[in-house]
């Protein structure tokens, strides 16, 4: 019987000439399994499955895994309002663990000998796809032709052509990842780190001028409304404010930043969705959590997305951070308003009923009704104690 061998399949050069070549040069059974966790249209996964078929595959299969994503990353990455180096929302990147989970997953299900992946040796999939097959299907094996043989993308085009399979692999100056939490730009300029993309690099462009106002709803830290419609999908939602902030080309910018294997890297991104999503939650979070809550998440969300980009998603400490992300949503209600113009938005506020803005204690630079001011005065020398004990100790140093 021959091997089975599960590819994951995307569709473009490294993955195309994966299933052929194991077809026909290494003997294999090949299972092309596409993992979907948003990025692709339903045009471009029926021309996946077209395109898996001619190229050899006895089956191909899309996995649809967005949902999975959802709860067990995306939700996490908003309760902890996570931007990688305060910029980039680990858009494609955080992605793909759950891709490589789906196709773990699907490997096991058809009892596949092998499993391969597209990726180079010089990026950080390799050390996603690889480090997830390792702990979630021991024993398999996994092939990487691109990266074992060194392949360069004309000796993969002129092998599929010369077996009678054509299709546009021509190298763009751009290349595009496209998923539901933004699009990463790579390529172009940002191989020169004194310039920026261009306005002809990105995916969307402004179609409106503004202003309008965007108002986004939480119950418990997730998301629920957008303009005053509820939304049980959170998929739906997110989609919904991606359209609306993409027609304003909101999200835009260039990320630097330490890959996985050492170096450093850049990456282009437009992400209206998530910069958005976050910038009204971190904003209802200033109103609804005390100071040391705000504190405290911002340090295990820093953590929390490292550990995510840098493929340790199935570290057991995971679960735990998650936990306490959760834990810290539980007064994170309202609706946050938003105003969009091209390029930019501000946040204009926030209605919620766990509001600690608003009390019985005081208001700040107005009026104090919990406090006299011979409080305050005490309340002002005690805490000045210990500056006041150093500087007699050491009047010197008074500046």
């Amino acid at each position: 019987m021959k091997k089975k061998v599960v590819v994951a399949f995307s569709g473009g050069l490294d993955t195309s000439y994966n299933v052929m070549y194991l077809t026909r040069e290494m003997g294999y059974e090949v299972y092309a399994a596409c993992a979907n966790t948003g990025g692709f249209s339903v045009e471009q996964l029926k021309q996946n499955e077209e395109n898996a078929y001619k190229l050899g595959a006895v089956k191909y299969v899309t996995l649809d895994v967005t949902k999975e994503y959802y709860e067990k990353s995306l939700r996490y990455m908003v309760y902890g309002n996570v931007l990688r180096n305060n910029c980039y929302p680990i858009s494609v990147s955080s992605e793909r663990i759950f891709q490589a989970l789906a196709i773990a997953r699907y490997a096991k299900e058809i009892g596949a000998d092998a499993i391969a992946h597209g990726s180079t040796g010089a990026g950080n999939d390799q050390i996603r796809f690889d480090m997830t097959f390792l702990v979630m299907a021991p024993g398999v094996e996994i092939i990487t032709l691109t990266r074992d043989r060194n392949l360069s993308r004309q000796e993969e085009v002129d092998y599929l052509n010369a077996n009678g399979f054509y299709a546009d692999f021509t190298k763009l100056k751009y290349s595009y990842n496209v998923g539901i939490w933004g699009t990463s730009i790579c390529g172009g300029e940002i191989l020169d780190s004194t310039k920026g993309l261009p306005e002809s690099a990105y995916l969307k462009h402004p179609t409106k001028e503004g202003p309008e106002t965007l108002s986004i709803g939480f119950k418990k830290g997730e998301i629920c409304s957008v303009n005053g419609v509820e939304y049980d999908d959170k998929i739906a939602a997110i989609q919904a404010v991606e359209k609306i902030g993409a027609a304003y080309a909101i999200g835009r910018d260039c990320h630097v930043g330490d890959t996985i294997i050492g170096i450093k890297g850049r990456v282009g991104f437009e992400a209206a969705a998530p910069m958005l999503i976050i910038g009204a939650h971190r904003f209802l979070e200033k109103y609804t959590l005390s100071k040391w809550q705000q504190y405290w998440k911002d340090q295990v969300a820093n953590w929390y997305g490292m550990f995510l980009h840098e493929s340790q998603y199935l570290e057991p400490v995971m679960p735990d951070m998650e936990a306490m992300l959760e834990s810290s949503q539980r007064n994170v209600n309202g609706v946050v308003t938003l105003e969009l113009r091209p390029y930019s938005f501000q946040t204009i506020g926030c209605d919620t009923p766990d509001d600690l803005v608003k009390n019985k204690l005081g208001e700040y630079g107005e009026t104090a009704k919990a406090w006299t001011s011979e409080d305050a005065k005490g309340f002002i020398k005690v805490t000045s104690t210990p500056l006041r004990a150093y500087y007699l100790a050491h009047p010197e140093e008074r500046k």
